[in-house]
This record gives C-alpha cells, sequence and structure tokens, in this order.
C-alpha cells in the first residue's frame, strides 16, 4: 500500500501479503529498483511491519504489511479495512492467496471473491487508488488451484479496473517463466533467484504508478 501523502509530499509504497512478502528478500530488491529511478528519496513505505531476514540495502525502508500464514479470506474480512482506514493508500501492491489453498483449503472463486473484498474496502478508504495484484508464485507441486486462480486473474482485473483506479498485474505465475528452481526446499517459499524473478515483475509496475501519482499531485496542485 502506498499511503496518501502530504500535499508536497510524495507517496511510499507498503507491500502486503503474507510470508512470501515478510520473510523473503524481493523488497529489498524493489527498493533498489527505485534506487535506480531515484524515488528513494521521495518515497515512504509504510506498514504496521518492519522485520527483514535478509541483507537491506543502504537506506532501506523495511516497513510493509506481509504477515505469515495469513489468508486472503481473512484479510478481506478482518484486517484490510483497518489497516487502511488511517493510511488511505494511494497505491496497493499485494500477493494472497498461497496460505487459502495451502491452509484453508479453498476454491479459486472463493480467492478472487476475497480480491473483491479488499479492493473494495482500498477505494472505500480512497477512490483513486492504483493496485498492483500479483499472479501467485507456484508451489513445487504444481498446485491446481493457485493455477486457477492465476488463470482468474487477468478476467477479474479487467472487470475491476477503472480510469479513476487502475488494476495491474504483477506476473509471478509458473506461466511468466517462475520455475521450481526459484522455490525454497519447503515448495512454497522463493529462494535468492525467485526474490529475482518476484523483483523483476513487481519493480516496474510499481516505480510506473509512483510516477502517475507524483504526476497527478503535481497537475492537481497548479
Amino acid at each position: 500500500m502506498l499511503t496518501c501523502a502530504p500535499l508536497g509530499e510524495l507517496p511510499g509504497p507498503v507491500l502486503l501479503g503474507d510470508s512470501i512478502t515478510e520473510i523473503t528478500c524481493w523488497r529489498p530488491l524493489v527498493w533498489n529498483q527505485l534506487a535506480s529511478a531515484g524515488l528513494t528519496s521521495s518515497v515512504q513505505f509504510v506498514g504496521s511491519m518492519t522485520d527483514l531476514m535478509c541483507t537491506s540495502p543502504a537506506g532501506f525502508d523495511p516497513h510493509h504489511e506481509g504477515h505469515s500464514g495469513y489468508q486472503a479470506y481473512d484479510v478481506a474480512r478482518n484486517n484490510i479495512a483497518g489497516w487502511v482506514q488511517n493510511t488511505k493508500p494511494d497505491i496497493v501492491q499485494f500477493m494472497l492467496g498461497t496460505n487459502d489453498v495451502n491452509i484453508g483449503k479453498r476454491n479459486a472463486q472463493s480467492i478472487l471473491d476475497s480480491y473483491t473484498l479488499i479492493l473494495n474496502a482500498l477505494r472505500a478508504a480512497n477512490p483513486n487508488v492504483k493496485v498492483i495484484i500479483d499472479k501467485l508464485i507456484p508451489t513445487s507441486w504444481s498446485d491446481a488451484t493457485i493455477e486457477a486462480v492465476n488463470t482468474g486473474i487477468p478476467g477479474w482485473a479487467q472487470t475491476h479496473t477503472t480510469a479513476q483506479s487502475p488494476i495491474a498485474i504483477a506476473d509471478c505465475s509458473r506461466a511468466a517463466g517462475f520455475t521450481n528452481a526459484m522455490l525454497r526446499s519447503d515448495g512454497v517459499h522463493p529462494n535468492d533467484q525467485g526474490d529475482q524473478f518476484i523483483a523483476q515483475q513487481v519493480g516496474p509496475k510499481l516505480i510506473q504508478f509512483i510516477n502517475d501519482t507524483r504526476n497527478s499531485s503535481q497537475q492537481a496542485r497548479h
């Protein structure tokens, strides 16, 4: 999520998800992309979490909203409205659903319906919110429900995207090139290669939306 920045300041991202956001190392790699784009001094990550289980780059802002074990189903119904009530995010990036499959044993439609509830809460907090939804990384056993969720995401995004509140897709799926060699031995979390892959998919979308938000803010002030 990106917090709604005060006048004259730029928004700052929060990355929303489960353990694939919390305990892995793609977030610092995205930070490096922001640094290369000259954006790190102008953005402020927000979120209730600050843990990082890997090396942090210079100046890295560790704030995020990745919660290990959380399911999209529960985030949608119990958490997201409270998380965005005060921050009123301008941009939300999220990967959620792996735990719905592995722990909750939910089907693809249930997960997509949870995405809709999350989106509704985000738009209630900020009608102009920009959303990046990630296709899920695969499990080593190629779970059919994860593949079904990923198949359904483009149609979901097309149905719900608007000019006022656009939705972009960061494709972290097997179909986009994420392989078993990019997974840790648990078959669920990304290893170093997987972190690189996720960052390559998420970073450019985030940079684009940050720049779009900057431009909109500047135009509103003139």
